[in-house]
């Protein structure tokens, strides 16, 4: 009797919830208050960039490329990126991956020695701490494989400890173990010119001759190489570690013409995929390493390859106040199509010509006539995707493609527009064309299932391939089902729902693997199924639900933590609610058909007690993931323009009767 008496009070106390915020014109004026700041950070042609920030890394590794080359010391720059380096220096004494995170080795030594390049001094408190938390953890020996690298080019340790990495490798025939189109685009495009330093092995200029051998707890020269990661398995392992000692001993026998011929295979895989300012693969550690590989062969900074790719690198710097960084890339496809359907969803006499305006500026980012390195195994497949960024032709993703679909076909269906058609069209070629054979998408790769390349030495990060994901596949489906496909009209649709049912875990969410973590996916995925078609009430639209309801927070926001991604698998990790989360949650909720669920009324009443006066959202934890467990990403336009999405959303729910969400996100 007691818990139907709470159930009753619990549904009394959410309808009463539900009509402070729909009666008061609360909702609305949240609504139109975060159009409005939305709309603010729209640039003058159309779309939206906003900052994409990774961790200290690419900070500190910009620092470090500058003084790699010798670059006049820029005294103003250095001190703003000094000042951004100590403030995200964590309560453990280094430097965490994600804000207020635990511990990483790597990060902590790159943070150190940029800031020793820069000029402080090894006495000073912060500098102490961080020493001491590294020495703590066994030392700078820890560092991981790319961390290595580094300080081999540096002197700091020998090529002794890094895995040999022949540039031979390049020429390689596909039906070979390892070939690079076996690997994922971003290791595909951070190795090649990488195997080239490791073929010259240059020194770095360093005029200050700094080095960190103090981060040692032995002469880091006599170190040798990285233990074993705990993703590898041990017989691999060992089996590519005795390939490493084999490589080792022979690779300076390697004739001196096949080594030319493949350093000029290496030059031009990269200088047919160099992408102008935008950088080859349009992300920071290729474009670092190819800056590197052009002073190693000799090119001074005037060769223009060089030049171009060393001015994209400064093009991803942004600049705060007495602060500076450098981002990982820039995100102004994917950040304009999703501001483009919260704007949809917000709807008005302001937000759907802007919407229309961004969406206006996609088109021609249409990547028609490239095939990409995708085409290797889908070769009969024609190009129809989107990039990520600005320009990366040779790797457009399935992601945006899809989320990029569905924006254009909303806007045609709801208001008629017009002149999406053919994009609408060549985009649904290409993503049917790449789904995998499991079910799945991947996303820039098809069947990239060489699992045992994980256990090379260099893949200690666990990084190295592109396999297809729940979240990436369940936005496939999503664009196919707004399309009008279903599972019984379509083979795609219905390969890739079961998919889904196999991917779900035992309590109901399903793994996120480009956002954090579990909520992000179950969002993702509950968006597909319903627009697919399956029924609310089917088991595994029930548990899911009834999972997020179960882990929303007690202020009625939801969060997770990037410890969710650990190896030995606990599910969802609890952490503050964040805006970007908190949206996520609810649209998979109202997805789900749950917008009368308790929980939904107490999640809008978190969004709209926590917007800030410019109508936003201030949030500084990371919510969203470069590579699990190695390299999270804070996306400064998530907490503008999801929570927007998820109030107008409930809004227009609960103003009509069928109470189901009619498009694919």
């Amino acid at each position: 009797m007691d818990s139907v008496n709470a159930t009753s009070r619990q549904a009394q106390e959410s309808r009463a919830l539900e009509s402070r915020i729909l009666e008061s014109g609360v909702l609305e004026s949240s609504i139109a208050s975060a159009t409005q700041g939305v709309l603010g950070f729209q640039q003058s042609d159309g779309h939206w960039v906003f900052e994409l920030e990774a961790d200290c890394t690419i900070p500190a590794e910009y620092i470090l490329l500058r003084h790699y080359l010798a670059e006049p010391v820029d005294a103003v720059l250095e001190a703003k990126i000094g000042n951004y380096l100590r403030r995200v220096q964590g309560a453990h004494g280094g430097w965490p991956l994600v804000h207020d995170g635990e511990f990483d080795m790597s990060a902590s030594v790159k943070s150190y020695f940029a800031l020793k390049m820069i000029g402080d001094s090894v006495d000073a408190p912060h500098m102490v701490r961080a020493r001491e938390a590294i020495h703590a953890r066994g030392g700078a020996i820890n560092s991981n494989v790319f961390t290595r690298f580094l300080l081999a080019m540096f002197g700091v340790v020998t090529w002794r400890a890094v895995p040999v990495l022949p540039i031979e490798i390049v020429l390689l025939p596909f039906w070979s173990p390892f070939h690079i189109n076996k690997i994922s685009y971003w290791a595909r495009t951070t190795m090649v010119p990488l195997m080239v330093l490791a073929a010259l092995k240059p020194l770095a200029k360093n005029p200050k001759g700094v080095g960190i051998d103090e981060l040692f707890l032995q002469d880091p020269r006599s170190i040798g190489m990285t233990a074993k990661a705990p993703h590898q398995s041990m017989a691999w392992f060992v089996l590519f570690r005795a390939l490493d000692g084999i490589l080792r001993v022979i690779e300076p026998m390697f004739p001196k013409s096949l080594r030319q011929r493949a350093i000029d295979a290496a030059l031009a895989f990269t200088e047919e995929r160099l992408n102008g300012e935008d950088g080859m693969g349009a992300i920071y550690p290729p474009m670092a390493n190819i800056v590197m590989m052009y002073d190693a062969l000799g090119k001074d900074e005037n060769y223009p390859p060089r030049a171009v790719t060393r001015r994209g690198i400064d093009k991803l710097l942004v600049f705060n106040g007495d602060e500076a960084y450098c981002q990982p890339c820039v995100s102004p496809v994917w950040d304009t199509t999703l501001t483009a359907h919260a704007l949809l969803e917000a709807g008005g006499d302001i937000a759907l010509p802007a919407a229309k305006q961004g969406l206006d500026w996609l088109i021609p980012k249409q990547e028609l006539e490239v095939k990409g390195d995708w085409a290797v195994k889908r070769p009969d497949v024609r190009p129809g995707g989107w990039a990520f960024q600005y320009n990366n032709a040779y790797y457009p993703d399935l992601d945006d493609t899809a989320v990029v679909v569905m924006s254009m076909d909303r806007m045609r269906r709801e208001h008629g527009a017009t002149g999406y058609d053919a994009a609408i069209d060549r985009g649904r070629e290409w993503i049917e064309g790449m789904q995998s054979d499991d079910g799945g998408w991947a996303a820039f790769d098809v069947n990239n299932l060489e699992y045992y390349l994980n256990n090379i030495p260099f893949s200690d990060h666990g990084a190295l391939l592109d396999p297809p994901t729940e979240d990436v596949t369940a936005r496939c489906i999503s664009m196919l089902a707004q399309l009008g496909e279903t599972e019984k009209s379509s083979k795609h649709v219905a390969d890739g729902v079961a998919y889904l049912r196999k991917t779900q875990h035992p309590e109901g969410s399903w793994y996120g693997r480009w956002g954090m973590n579990f909520i992000y996916g179950t969002w993702s995925v509950l968006c597909a199924l319903n627009m697919a078609g399956v029924r609310h009430n089917d088991p595994m639209i029930r548990k899911a639900a009834d999972w997020l309801a179960s882990i929303q927070n007690k202020d009625g926001g939801w969060g997770e933590d990037a410890v969710s991604y650990r190896l030995d698998y606990k599910g969802w990790e609890a952490s503050p609610s964040t805006a970007s989360q908190t949206a996520w949650a609810l649209l998979a909720l109202m997805a789900a058909g749950e917008v009368d669920h308790p929980a939904v009324a107490r999640g809008v009443e978190y969004l709209i007690a926590t917007q800030n006066k410019k109508g936003l959202w201030d949030e500084q934890r990371y919510t969203a993931t470069g590579f699990p467990r190695v390299f999270y990403l804070r996306y400064h336009g998530y907490p503008k323009f999801f929570p927007l999405w998820a109030l107008a959303r409930y809004r227009n729910l609960r103003n009509t009767n069928s109470r189901v969400v009619g498009v694919g996100m």
